[in-house]
């Protein structure tokens, strides 16, 4: 009698801290400011909550894709399938070297209005979270449960990156204002 693999994809802790550490591995990351660091976490949020079934790679161009609600990111172009079968085409989607995502929408995508007003939600409830938050620190996705695995895996990548650049931004541990405060020149603050 032969029993399943209670693991079949081999993704128990050891290979997801072996993926975590070659993710991170001769991570080069520039300091930015609050609204960097604002911008790219929300659209790296957003494509990392799209379902993920292959493990990306840095530089290369991705497609997302929304069907029935759903994200989802491929290795396929649009013009390599048809939409009725994959859906509703976003944009275009590259990881960068620091681990954030680029996400740019497609013509279609820029005139559906329904769209735009979830995507323009999503941003507000992001932004709203980001103000409210004690630190900024404190919303970097260290770990959601709640994703699949690479994008799990990217999530906590992405966050060590941030957090790096915020620490050589010199904004590690403030709020959102404190940090917006040290973006504005230093005659603007003594007014």
């Amino acid at each position: 009698m032969t029993s399943k693999s209670p693991n079949p994809q081999g993704k128990g802790l050891v290979p997801v801290l072996e993926n975590l550490l070659q993710t991170r591995k001769n991570l080069a990351v520039p300091a930015k400011d609050i609204l960097q660091i604002a911008n790219e976490l929300f659209t790296s949020l957003f494509v990392l909550n799209s379902q993920i079934k292959f493990k990306p790679i840095i530089g290369r161009t991705y497609w997302l894709y929304r069907k029935n609600g759903i994200y989802g990111l491929s290795l396929i172009a649009p013009e390599e399938w048809s939409s009725s079968k994959y859906g509703q085409f976003i944009g275009a989607c590259e990881l960068r070297p620091d681990l954030t995502w680029t996400l740019e929408l497609s013509e279609q995508c820029r005139d559906d209005r329904e769209l735009m007003a979830e995507i323009t939600r999503q941003r507000e409830r992001f932004d709203q979270k980001l103000k409210t938050a004690g630190h900024v620190d404190d919303i970097l996705p260290v770990y959601i449960a709640t994703l699949p695995f690479y994008s799990r895996v990217l999530a906590s990548a992405l966050a060590h990156s941030l957090g790096q650049s915020m620490q050589k931004g010199g904004i590690s541990g403030l709020s959102f204002n404190q940090a917006r405060r040290k973006m504005l020149p230093a005659e603007t603050q003594s007014l």
